[in-house]
C-alpha cells in the first residue's frame, strides 16, 4: 500500500494538520518524518495515497499553510 507524507517544518503545524484532516474524516497518523527528508521538524502526517485528491482540496482551501514543506510519497511496499 501507497502512503503520502505531509511534511511541515514545525511541530505545531504538524499536528494541527493532522487535527485538521481528523476533523474532515481522513484517517491519518502521525510518524517520524523519513531520515532522507532534511528540512522536516521530524515528524510528519501519514495517509493512505487515495485521500491526495481531498487532501489537497483542504490544503487549497486553508491557503497559505505555516511552515509546510510539501507531499511526500511514501511506499510500505518491501522490495
Amino acid at each position: 500500500m501507497q502512503y503520502i507524507i505531509a511534511v511541515f517544518n514545525s511541530r505545531f503545524s504538524t499536528l494541527n494538520f493532522s487535527n485538521l484532516l481528523k476533523q474532515n474524516n481522513v484517517p491519518c497518523a502521525i510518524i517520524n518524518t523519513p531520515q532522507n527528508i532534511k528540512k522536516a521538524c521530524g515528524i510528519s502526517v501519514k495517509f493512505q495515497r487515495g485521500f491526495l485528491p481531498k487532501i489537497k482540496s483542504l490544503i487549497e482551501r486553508q491557503g497559505n499553510l505555516r511552515n509546510f514543506d510539501g507531499l511526500y510519497l511514501l511506499s510500505g511496499e518491501k522490495l
